[in-house]
């Protein structure tokens, strides 16, 4: 994983995308101008810079400039704005940007330039997130341990029904009494549901939204009113993440 450095005068902008690499298993640094930009790229010498063209003191081209211009520009630096035109796009590919990411900022988008950045940088050194945890597929999960696909059985015997059965490995079983009224058994499953899905993404909450079809806003909320508790998938697989 990379150490990254979001370079942002808005707070809303840094939050999100330390959030969504956080949650890649990057280790993000912070800065809201160039100044403080300057002093993180000299502290924690990133491996990756985003980094803003409009800003309060320095404009970002005026820092890519600088930074090339003293031999600093030894890291690929990605682009964004919101207000910037194709001209000042190009230029700052021209001065060494590796790419340009236009505001609002999707996170297809920029999952994919980072990992295009980083693969450029040191493509010999670098490999995808998912073929750096070391785990066979499917393998990530609490702990670390193997998590079993999911299964439910159910059954009518003697005119009573069974229990759903789900196996969650390493949880072991769980069960779901079917003769609760719907919506208590429909939480109940979509809780099991959830924490298969975080143990087998590691606790990304990027991937786990990806899989289920859900916006990450609509995934917390619903995780919170579910009673998940994220805090088990984050620690058992944080390498996945």
């Amino acid at each position: 994983m990379a150490n990254i450095l979001v370079v942002d005068d808005e707070l809303g902008i840094r939050d999100l995308l330390s959030e969504i690499l956080n949650d890649e298993g990057h280790t993000v640094e912070l800065a809201e101008n160039a100044a403080q930009a300057r002093a993180a790229r000299q502290e924690s010498r990133p491996d990756l810079v985003l980094l803003d063209i409009w800003m309060p003191d320095t404009d970002g081209v005026t820092l890519l400039k600088e930074w090339r211009g003293t031999g600093q520009l030894t890291m690929p630096v990605i682009m964004m704005s919101g207000h910037a035109t194709i001209d000042t796009a190009v230029e700052a590919t021209r001065i060494g940007a590796q790419s340009f990411l236009e505001k609002p900022i999707t996170l297809i988008k920029l999952l994919k330039a980072v990992d295009q950045a980083l693969s450029r940088d040191a493509p010999a050194a670098r490999k995808p997130a998912a073929e750096q945890t070391g785990d066979p597929p499917h393998a990530a999960g609490f702990g670390g341990m193997a998590t079993a696909d999911l299964t439910v059985e159910a059954a009518m015997t003697g005119g009573q029904s069974l229990p759903a059965v789900v196996d969650l490995s390493p949880q072991g079983q769980q069960t779901f009494e079917l003769d609760k009224p719907l919506r208590d058994a429909r939480d109940a499953f979509e809780k099991a549901y959830f924490e298969f899905h975080l143990a087998k993404e590691g606790g990304s909450m990027t991937r786990v939204a990806e899989k289920t079809g859900l916006e990450r806003t609509h995934l917390y909320r619903k995780l919170k009113q579910l009673g998940v508790d994220l805090s088990r998938g984050r620690r058992g697989g944080a390498s996945a993440a």
